[in-house]
């Protein structure tokens, strides 16, 4: 009697599989790149002329990987010229496409130097959330942002422009020690002769207030208040369960590994489990080796592994389907009116509750009636602004005719028909939660003081607004997990804020924390 192995082919089936998944987690690591290394690579080597979400001189470079091998990327980056001369034609496309400006070339970055400059331009974040919750406030920051607080709130904030500009990542636009030389005196930077301080005082009729009392050091710590911004302090609970969670969850980097180590423990498991079952000793000269096909077809817990995963996979798929019923981001229907929200609310700068008005009051936003348009329309009978859609000048003035055919308005004689049969414009409603759901806008828009943009998008970027958000209930609860209550000047909920603080040993209290988790809340 002797042992014979009828699994030789099976075996190096799953041995060549484990030594592929070894391989590609090693190609996995090599390739992925550092994206806090790539921050500052692309801050010293490409922000001159590029811009991660919008064009400078050169193109965006969001999601460039998506679009571009990442191999091809590396010689480009390292000489695009020489890419153009040898004759590459992607590499011309490009030249061509970008008014033929030549790229400067960058021989002094390693492979690796690149991969992680990729590696930020795919817009992942350069420290992990779990991280941001626990780093402490630099004190340098701290001390920048009284300087702040005491010398510049009147004429600046960080976020939008004031009397002067916006101030966040200025260290960005201007050399620090120039800052530092027109914060103290700027009359006497541009007296100097400086062409820049002259450009940018000419830029304003205001001039700024000199500031000789400020040391170096403040200044320094109020230049990186500008570069940091508002930094919140937060305290976690360390026994929180839900921190290794929402870790998981939230670092996609942590899923891939957590799924390449299973799968490889997987197959280990497999190798085992058909190396103890294949194994059969048979009486010698009759030893008669299978294929590869009938061993896998004939081992009953191959077949049976094939069944579950058959199975799970199916229920998996299935579940992912029926979860995007009723999940309408993206709808985009066709108005009666060809109105647009970039030209009203972002040209013109309308507020969006001028025409909502019942938003701050009512459970909902409301449809603006015709009148409301014809408050401005009334001496606005023609488009003058720039096309959008693919309409014509005459396309446009004849979309504003259809607002006056509802009201019966006559633009030539500047007033309303007599006895005119009214007609309302259907327009087509877009956002649409279920009948189970409540929602008020109130609460939402006059209490929580939350902007239109939180739910809807940049609708005053929208010619045709579409919905942007998912409106489910984890969408919802997500957001409730993580905005704070505003506790200022209300004595009832700074009491429940203390009560709640000393509770859970926070100095935030969230909404879901406050009850907005809570069934009855949203269905009743």
């Amino acid at each position: 009697m002797k042992s014979v192995k009828l699994h030789r082919q099976l075996s190096r089936l799953v041995i060549n599989s484990l030594v592929f998944l070894l391989l590609f987690s090693l190609n996995l690591s090599a390739q992925e790149g550092d994206v806090v290394n790539g921050e500052k690579l692309f801050k010293s080597t490409c922000a001159a002329c590029h811009r991660l979400d919008k064009k400078l001189v050169g193109p965006a470079l969001k999601g460039v990987t998506d679009k571009r091998e990442q191999d091809w990327l590396i010689s480009w980056i390292k000489d695009s010229p020489g890419m153009i001369k040898s004759g590459d034609k992607l590499a011309i496309q490009v030249f061509e496409e970008n008014n033929k400006l030549p790229m400067t070339p960058n021989p002094q970055l390693s492979d690796q130097d690149i991969i992680d400059i990729l590696a930020y331009t795919k817009g992942e974040p350069s420290v992990p959330k779990a991280t941001l919750a626990l780093q402490e406030i630099d004190p340098a920051v701290e001390r920048g942002k009284k300087v702040f607080k005491a010398n510049c709130v009147a004429c600046h904030k960080l976020d939008k422009k004031l009397i002067g500009p916006a101030l966040f990542k200025i260290g960005e636009k201007r050399d620090a020690e120039w800052l530092k030389l027109w914060i103290k005196d700027n009359a006497a930077l541009v007296a100097s002769g400086d062409k820049l301080a002259k450009e940018v005082a000419d830029s304003t009729p205001i001039a700024m207030t000199a500031f000789p009392q400020l040391s170096d050091q403040d200044i320094e710590d109020l230049l990186k208040y500008f570069e940091v911004g508002d930094v919140k302090k937060v305290t976690v609970n360390t026994t929180s369960a839900s921190a290794g969670n929402e870790e998981i969850f939230n670092n996609p980097r942590t899923g891939v590994w957590t799924s390449l180590g299973l799968t490889i423990l997987a197959f280990l498991l497999l190798s085992l489990i058909v190396a103890a079952t294949t194994n059969k000793k048979i009486v010698e000269g009759e030893e008669e080796e299978e294929s590869m096909l009938k061993s896998m077809f004939l081992s009953p817990f191959l077949r049976f592994l094939v069944l579950v995963f058959f199975l799970l996979g199916t229920a998996y798929l299935t579940f992912g389907y029926f979860m995007q019923v009723g999940v309408d981001t993206g709808y985009q229907p066709i108005q009666p009116i060809a109105f647009s929200h970039a030209v009203h609310a972002g040209d013109n700068k309308i507020d969006c509750q001028y025409c909502h008005s019942s938003a701050k009051n009512s459970k909902t936003s409301g449809i603006p009636s015709v009148n409301v348009c014809m408050n401005c329309h009334k001496s606005i009978s023609e488009y003058t602004g720039e096309l959008f859609g693919g309409y014509s000048k005459e396309d446009l003035d004849g979309e504003i005719q259809k607002v006056y055919d509802a009201v019966g308005w006559d633009k030539d004689n500047l007033q309303y028909i007599e006895g005119y049969e009214q007609k309302p414009i259907e327009w087509v409603r877009i956002h649409n939660l279920a009948d189970f759901a409540y929602y008020n806008h109130s609460q939402h828009v006059n209490v929580a003081g939350l902007k239109c943009q939180k739910c809807h998008g940049p609708v005053e970027e929208m010619h045709e607004v579409k919905q942007f958000s998912k409106l489910t209930m984890g969408w919802c609860i997500n957001c409730h997990k993580t905005t704070e209550v505003d506790m200022k000047n209300n004595d009832y909920y700074k009491n429940i804020h203390d009560q709640l603080s000393k509770k859970y040993g926070i100095e935030k209290v969230t909404v879901a924390q406050m009850g907005g988790q809570e069934c009855g809340k949203c269905h009743y």
